[in-house]
């Protein structure tokens, strides 16, 4: 039996960790969670699942949960509550399902708790990857990705030398508006960002994936998961997102992994690793697929994915700014404050006035993050 905390229960990763974790009751066990303001699912969970800790948000949420759930489960909030979440003493692994940034710190005290990572959560490894790294090998622990592209090339990764690994290729599916020119992307809505052909996402990462932010990020998580550097690490846009990333060694000899688009199988996998289980989904059915279409990306039409490849290359605090501008632009346009393409002209003016600073310790990085934040508020 593995015991699971998993934190972000309520979110889109979150929702999906528990249906992997319902289908095998003899093998996962809930045994703590975190989450934001969706009382009501909370309530379900609790529940459903029977968690043993139970952190939300807000202090009034929390004190009215301690009223209905009098007894079994303890409740706590806040940043105090997501950090007792991933250091929950049961927990063999500690599923990050949070969005954004304040996932860097519960995981930072998960690791230090001696806790397996099972990693969804992009800003952590962006804003602090030579932290967090230094961490995992301080406390030898293990972090297994949970995105899918990063599960993938882990997956291609077992039993090779990774000293003969020549590239790693990371698929993008284009997103909601990959048929657009970027004249066309001036009037689009939030809806339409909002409906991504190939994956049931949240609505910050499918807007990320709109704008390709998301893949931006993912470059960078994947320097820092796999010790490759930039030039070595290639996005190719495919369109039915069945191939979720490949690995090319020196050989020529190129690994890929495929699979329906379902979150699921790398939710679950991380969860089982080294083991495969059953899982209940659709199979993937290539004659049915037909065919399968890969192009090279546009750096000039996906201009978030430049910006991340030359974050990431300036190192330091450049890729803490990329992502809290992000977060704050995204943030403005699913309020509908802001016209889409303004995301990246946001962003770009947040990485034009930062200047470096090499090798920060967490203050620094979290100084740089309200930093960047108040200033694109100003933007605003």
């Amino acid at each position: 039996m593995k015991y699971i905390s998993l934190l972000g229960a309520t979110g889109s990763v979150g929702t999906q960790a528990l249906q992997v974790i319902k289908q095998h009751p003899g093998r996962f066990r809930l045994c703590a969670i975190s989450a934001g303001r969706n009382i009501g699912l909370v309530r379900k969970i609790i529940s459903e699942h029977q968690p043993k800790f139970v952190a939300v948000l807000e202090k009034a949420d929390c004190d009215q949960l301690k009223t209905e759930f009098p007894s079994g489960t303890k409740f706590s909030y806040g940043m105090e509550g997501l950090i007792e979440a991933a250091v929950y003493a049961q927990a063999d692994i500690v599923l990050n399902a949070v969005t954004g940034s304040i996932g860097l710190v519960p995981t930072l005290h998960a690791i230090e708790a001696g806790k397996t990572i099972g990693l969804a959560n992009k800003e952590t490894l962006v804003t602090a990857g030579h932290i967090v790294m230094d961490a995992v090998k301080k406390y030898g622990v293990d972090i297994i990705p949970v995105d899918s592209e990063h599960s993938a090339i882990f997956q291609c990764l077992q039993g090779e030398n990774r000293a003969n690994v020549s590239k790693l290729i990371i698929t993008a599916s284009g997103g909601s508006f990959r048929d657009l020119s970027r004249d066309q992307l001036q009037h689009v809505t939030l809806k339409q960002a909002l409906n991504h052909p190939n994956w049931s996402m949240g609505s910050k990462i499918t807007i990320d994936s709109a704008t390709m932010m998301n893949k931006g990020l993912e470059v960078i998580e994947a320097h820092w998961l796999f010790h490759i550097p930039y030039e070595k690490i290639e996005v190719l846009l495919h369109r039915e997102s069945i191939v979720h990333s490949l690995v090319e060694y020196h050989d020529r000899s190129v690994i890929a992994q495929l699979g329906t688009p379902d979150m699921r199988i790398p939710i679950q996998y991380a969860f089982s690793f080294p083991e495969r289980l059953n899982l209940e989904t659709e199979g993937l059915s290539l004659a049915e697929t037909g065919m399968l279409h890969f192009e090279k990306m546009d750096m000039d039409r996906y201009r978030c994915l430049r910006f991340a490849y030359d974050a990431g290359m300036a190192g330091g605090t450049m890729p803490a700014v990329l992502n809290a501008a992000n977060e704050v632009a995204v943030e403005a346009f699913l309020e509908e404050r802001i016209p889409f393409l303004k995301i990246e002209e946001l962003i770009e003016k947040a990485l034009e006035r930062h200047n470096v600073i090499d090798q920060p310790d967490l203050s620094a990085i979290e100084e740089v993050d309200r930093e960047t934040r108040q200033h694109v508020y100003t933007l605003l």
